[in-house]
């Protein structure tokens, strides 16, 4: 699969998922894309800066300022030809979901004017939960585009939905959209 040229905006949130978004960025690069990753502050708690910075060779863009130097969260959005959020948590959706705008991953997705793809990972319970549900829905009524959850065993120990697809996988579903 060939993506020369695109540019692809990933964002990560705080999850124990966040590891497998070095492989995702290494299989967008890989097929020429250029790649810009936002990620949370818990996301950097399961995966560190250096490891996406590498991948990317882009700085990781964590807040909208340093105090001196603001990230223009606008011009993030209008870069982009597209949007994935890999692991998207139950936190992170519900902000989307709900118009909460409290870091940069979430600013760039209010900005953004590309098509957003979101990959959810988190816990069975959490998964299944009535708010959770409503969530994605809601998400996907923006016109937001999910990248299903896989069944298998989790974090926790809980076997059941609710583990973020396999990078391989997200790459197939978004080259292939």
């Amino acid at each position: 699969m060939h993506l020369k040229g695109k540019k692809i905006l990933l964002g990560v949130s705080g999850s124990i998922a966040a590891y497998k978004a070095a492989t995702l960025i290494r299989l967008f690069v890989k097929a020429g894309a250029e790649v810009k990753v936002t990620a949370t502050a818990s996301a950097l708690n399961f995966i560190t800066p250096l490891t996406l910075s590498t991948l990317s060779k882009h700085p990781v863009i964590t807040e909208v300022s340093d105090g001196a130097n603001w990230n223009n969260h606008v011009e993030l959005g209008l870069w982009a030809d597209a949007y994935v959020i890999a692991p998207a948590s139950a936190n992170t959706l519900a902000k989307m979901a709900n118009g909460i705008c409290d870091n940069m991953l979430l600013a760039a997705y209010f900005s953004a004017k590309c098509p957003v793809y979101f990959a959810p990972a988190m816990d069975l319970d959490m998964w299944k939960h009535p708010a959770t549900q409503r969530n994605i829905s809601l998400l996907q009524s923006f016109g937001n585009i999910l990248i299903p959850v896989e069944n298998g065993e989790l974090a926790s120990g809980l076997v059941g939905e609710g583990r973020m697809a396999e990078p391989e996988t997200i790459f197939e579903l978004f080259a292939n959209n």
